[in-house]
């Protein structure tokens, strides 16, 4: 394809006029809408669950549209905060302990409240409009593509809703659920401290009980995300806490919500102490948090807090997967549209410009190599999540108690894998679109480098990478005696068994018989030494998230031939789809095969490595 060839393309990433006071250049960000649909329609088959009472209302139509609006709500209206907050960052005031979030935030933020955006798939009898959580992924993705920091907020505060919802009281709900829902107030998960993080058995924040029912909080808790900030009335603190007499482990942890201000409008005992001085997502605000004889109560049952707040972590874990997809997604357009623009040598099959001085460096094949990957992955974990919360709506929606026991154990399962590689990649891809760059990608004249700086954190928090890997390979392997690991294998043999004619068949059977290999190696290895499952932890949650995206990537290429075949859909999106399933499978799945080695070779050593060999 020449030069000549791409003035469509050129044009819709045409790159914004708007200047920033640094003069960074930036591109108007274009959601991927018809990736959505086709993945969310003709692969996964969304539609279905508007036959499922609770998303009797999710038609093809308003699922759509929801869609599109927000598309155009996060290039207009959230975009331009961006790189203005990571100029700004937020402040804090020693003496109030009040922080200022960056001044574009608070209209941003009163606009997407109005808009209704913090409400889209919560409970309905709390002012919720009760739609499939797989378009909260998507509402996910677009928000973080064009302002993670910005996204943070409400984001955090959609797991205090569904925490509250699952353990609060009839009274607490009917106190906190409605503001939260509508975006009034705004919640926050304070597990960390000084001294511990994942670790919390080791918290040493105390509730004592009161005579009135409430309970007084004491402690600190650190890297709160939203933890103080100007943009609604009130917060609501989720914390965990030990009650006297409680054991001194994790078994010894209880939930309490917190609010900063209290029914009768009083400031409440709790504060910010610190601001945190990070590499990225400075319009975040991560807050240090003093609880001075702070008034709580009780969430759900005595010393049962760390059940409860999980479902906030969960939630959690897959909303920090589309920060990383999010991330990706934009570091992509903005190579692509400097790889179109960008000047540099000729050709190497001769000049495709011979009226300009220098070609694209598109057509380079280096650079096409680091494209074509940020594309092909793209796509294959924007399949993956939506599968997952696909599998989460049917575990909630579907009439059959079966049905949503097997999209349940699947959802358990993917849950750490959608996390960790998701993030994994989205800061690989970053990475990738600041080398097509070059220099410029190194200044900060261009938004590639905030969004590397924004992109790391997410391979941190809630949870490392390599705690989600030891969650895969410690709780979720073993679910319901190995249910939910036999139910993916049985999911990926039935479809390359059903038809003659899937694509890739061959490779995918390879790939899912080293991921069988490998969960048996696990399983015998792990049972008498935990060091080797622990060792291999990390490879395995990839070597599983490669297999599970290469079967989505056979679905999308034989759907995208069945459809190009027939005529239907946009010629360019279809053929596409089956050059990237191609590429996905000579040049990424491959490493599923050093993986296994990496596996089957156990600990290799790293465990008996003694103190004195360290400096050897």
């Amino acid at each position: 394809m020449t030069f000549a060839g791409f003035p469509e393309l050129r044009q819709r990433l045409a790159r914004s006029n708007d200047t920033y006071s640094r003069g960074i250049r930036s591109m108007r960000y274009e959601a991927p809408l018809n990736d959505f649909l086709f993945l969310l329609f003709d692969v996964l088959g969304v539609e279905q669950l508007q036959h499922h009472d609770k998303y009797a209302e999710a038609t093809p139509d308003l699922i759509g549209a929801i869609l599109s609006e927000m598309g155009k709500f996060s290039a207009d209206v959230i975009q331009p905060t961006n790189q203005a907050g990571d100029i700004q960052g937020c402040t804090l005031d020693p003496e109030t302990h009040d922080v200022t979030t960056p001044e574009t935030f608070k209209n941003a933020y009163t606009s997407f409240v109005e808009a209704g955006w913090t409400s889209l798939d919560a409970p309905v009898e709390y002012g919720g409009q009760g739609l499939p959580h797989v378009l909260k992924f998507i509402v996910d993705e677009m928000v973080c593509s064009s302002n993670m920091a910005f996204g943070m907020y409400a984001g955090l505060t959609h797991g205090a809703i569904s925490a509250l919802f699952a353990h609060g009281s009839d009274e607490l709900k009917s106190i906190y659920l409605e503001k939260l829902v509508s975006g009034e107030w705004t919640g926050t998960m304070c597990l960390t401290e000084p001294q511990c993080g994942s670790d919390l058995g080791m918290i040493r924040t105390r509730a004592t009980p009161r005579d009135n029912g409430s309970y007084s909080l004491e402690g600190s808790k650190i890297w709160i995300t939203g933890g103080e900030h100007d943009l609604t009335s009130n917060i609501v603190h989720l914390v965990l806490a030990k009650l006297p007499g409680a054991p001194d482990t994790s078994k010894g942890i209880s939930l309490f919500v917190v609010p900063k201000f209290l029914e009768n409008g009083e400031r409440n005992g709790v504060y910010c102490g610190g601001l945190e001085h990070k590499m990225g997502i400075k319009g975040s605000a991560t807050c240090v948090m003093n609880f001075e004889g702070a008034t709580g109560w009780l969430v759900g049952a005595p010393n049962d807090g760390l059940r409860a707040m999980f479902t906030m972590m969960n939630e959690a874990r897959l909303m920090v997967g589309m920060q990383g997809l999010g991330i990706s997604e934009m570091a992509f357009q903005e190579s692509l549209g400097f790889a179109l623009d960008r000047l540099q040598g000729r050709a190497l099959r001769g000049a495709e410009n011979p009226e300009s001085p220098a070609d694209p460096i598109i057509v380079h094949p280096d650079v096409r190599r680091m494209l074509v990957r940020q594309k092909v992955v793209n796509e294959g974990m924007r399949a993956l999540a939506l599968f997952t919360g696909h599998q989460l709506d049917i575990s909630v929606s579907h009439p059959n108690q079966e049905s949503r026991q097997v999209a349940d154990d699947m959802v358990q399962l993917l849950t750490p894998v959608v996390k960790a590689f998701l993030t994994d990649e989205g800061f690989t891809n970053a990475n990738l679109g600041l080398q097509v760059l070059g220099g410029a990608g190194y200044t900060s004249d261009w938004p590639l480098e905030q969004l590397v700086r924004d992109a790391r954190i997410t391979k941190i928090y809630e949870g490392t990478n390599g705690i989600q890997a030891m969650d895969l390979v410690g709780r979720k392997l073993g679910l319901a005696g190995g249910r939910a690991i036999s139910a993916l294998f049985a999911l990926i043999e039935n479809f390359i068994t059903e038809d003659e004619e899937v694509p890739h068949a061959k490779e995918l059977r390879a790939a899912l018989n080293r991921l069988q290999e490998a969960t048996s190696w696990i399983a015998t290895n792990g049972a008498v030494d935990p060091d080797q499952a622990g060792a291999v932890a990390t490879p395995y949650l990839r070597l599983m998230a490669l297999t599970v995206i290469a079967y989505l990537w056979s679905r999308m290429s034989a759907v995208a031939s069945r459809k190009s075949a027939m005529g239907e859909g946009t010629q360019a999106l279809m053929n596409g789809k089956v050059l990237s399933a191609q590429f996905y499978y000579d040049k990424v799945l491959p490493e599923t095969e050093g993986l296994l080695t990496d596996i089957l070779s156990g600990e290799g050593g790293m465990m008996g490595l003694k103190e004195d060999y360290w400096a050897a």
